[in-house]
């Protein structure tokens, strides 16, 4: 029994230390970004698509106060409260004191500077397909902005999903990196698909989700449960909405929709920095979207 009992126990460490390798984070090039030339311009035009106003100004700020990326918003989900950090360029509080790899692993690969595991709030499923470019821009943007001298405040999530190690699980199940729409039809699909399943990451509210929180890509853009609760978001794809391109292109300028009603709520938001960007990426949008199979 003694010994039944010591090879339970060899496996069960031999188990452990394998799933503590398996689940670790994913490593990235500390030469990230060497030899690219910073554009603090385009940027801008990359902050505006990621929607990072939207999640991490202040709640309830207003004009410039909202470039004060202080953090705070709540996204209350299935799984607890998670609270969008601070990422503004202070040292102590947000990212002031990180280099660009670090950057860029936390932003393509959903790991903190101290390796730890982030939660999939921050859509780092999609923003992996972000081109180093555009993420050495984006750091080179932020970097401008004001700093904030105030503390993230900590995730509300209780027992297991407070273990961020089980986060690689997670990953490791959900974390694709291929496209969704693995063929397209010419350069502004591709283009709109880039910014559809990257850097405007429309599937993370458009799409739902299974018990585990990975996107069901099998219903891309269908329309998901409102994760507060009161609603649903509606589907985009041609067969939820028949819209014309020329319609969805006026929507993600102006917000108004055919039947001259206009954005609400979080999509209010979102059109506010979809009209930021050139005409031509708005076009790229509406294309990708016309190019969705039925649904």
């Amino acid at each position: 029994m003694r010994r039944i009992l010591m090879i339970l126990l060899g496996c069960a460490i031999l188990g452990a230390a394998f799933g503590w390798v398996v689940t670790g984070p994913d490593p990235l090039d500390p030469s990230y970004g060497a030899g690219l030339t910073p554009d603090a311009e385009a940027g801008a035009l990359v902050f505006a698509a990621g929607g990072c106003v939207s999640c991490h100004a202040a709640p309830k700020s207003e004009g410039d106060k909202m470039l004060v990326l202080a953090g705070g918003l709540p996204f209350p989900s299935d799984f607890g409260t998670f609270h969008a950090p601070n990422i503004s360029p202070d040292p102590n509080h947000g990212i002031g004191g990180w280099t660009l790899p670090q950057f860029a692993r936390a932003v393509t690969r959903g790991v903190s500077p101290e390796g730890q595991h982030y939660y999939p709030a921050f859509p780092y499923a999609a923003y992996q397909h972000l081109a180093p470019q555009d993420v050495v821009n984006l750091f080179a943007y932020m970097q401008t902005l004001p700093a904030a001298e105030v503390p993230s405040l900590p995730h509300e999530v209780g027992f297991p999903f407070n273990v961020r190690r089980g986060l690689g699980v997670w990953k490791m199940l959900f974390f694709n990196d291929e496209y969704v729409m693995a063929e397209v039809s010419g350069a502004q699909v591709e283009r709109g698909r880039y910014l559809v399943e990257g850097m405007a990451h429309c599937g993370e509210c458009h799409t739902a989700r299974n018990a585990l929180g990975g996107l069901q890509r099998k219903a891309w853009l269908t329309g998901a449960p409102n994760p507060s609760g009161k609603g649903r978001i509606p589907g985009i794809t041609p067969a939820h909405l028949d819209w014309s391109q020329a319609d969805l292109v006026e929507y993600f300028t102006s917000g108004f929709t055919p039947e001259y009603d206009s954005a609400g709520g979080e999509m209010a938001e979102v059109v506010r920095n979809l009209a930021q960007l050139p005409e031509s990426d708005r076009e790229a949008i509406a294309a990708y979207l016309k190019a969705l199979p039925g649904g």
